[in-house]
Parts: structure tokens; C-alpha cells; sequence
């Protein structure tokens, strides 16, 4: 059983080691996530947090060093979703970005 639990916790803090990615602050739509992950990364946990809170996507506002400020959209808002610059939104709220959109 100590082997177990010491093999857990070694296993998980070499996880933890590699990146961490956490929202520090929700209020309304705005989210505030400190992130030392690839910036891709960053937009999928972006994206998914706000999916979870029943928003169409998450479009990028600013970083400042490791925080990323994002606002998430609702469908109903038509509003365009940004990726952080170098990345791509992708799921079901690629069809919202300005590449995809039919012509």
C-alpha cells in the first residue's frame, strides 16, 4: 500500500513538473488563467473552461507574462473568437473564426 501511494505521488508531481495551468479568476465572462504551458495549450484549457460554463468559446484578450486574460463568448453574441496569436481554436468553435468562415 506505501508503495502505491508513494508511486502516485511521485508520478504526480513529475505531471505537475513538466507545466501547470490554472484559472485564477472567473467573473462574468472574463477569465484570468496563469499558464508556464505552450500557448496552444493555453487556448484549448481557454476554450474548454469556457464550454464547460456553457459559452460558445473563449477569444483572447492579452497576456501579460504567464496570465492570459480571455472573454468568453455566447453563441447569441455573433461575435468573432480570437486565438492567442500563433495558435488555432479547434473543436466545434473553429467554425466561428475569421479562416473558417465561407466566403
Amino acid at each position: 500500500m506505501k508503495k502505491i501511494l508513494l508511486l502516485t505521488a511521485i508520478s504526480s508531481s513529475m505531471l505537475a513538473g513538466c507545466y501547470s495551468t490554472q484559472l485564477n479568476m472567473s467573473m462574468g465572462n472574463m477569465r484570468l488563467i496563469t499558464s508556464s504551458a505552450a500557448p496552444q495549450d493555453v487556448m484549448d484549457f481557454a476554450t474548454k473552461t469556457c464550454k464547460d460554463d456553457f459559452y460558445e468559446g473563449a477569444s483572447f484578450l492579452s497576456k501579460a507574462g504567464k496570465e492570459y486574460r480571455f472573454k468568453c463568448v455566447k453563441a447569441e453574441e455573433k461575435e468573432v473568437l480570437i486565438p492567442i496569436p500563433g495558435t488555432t481554436i479547434t473543436g466545434e468553435a473553429a467554425i466561428a473564426t475569421p479562416a473558417t468562415e465561407p466566403k
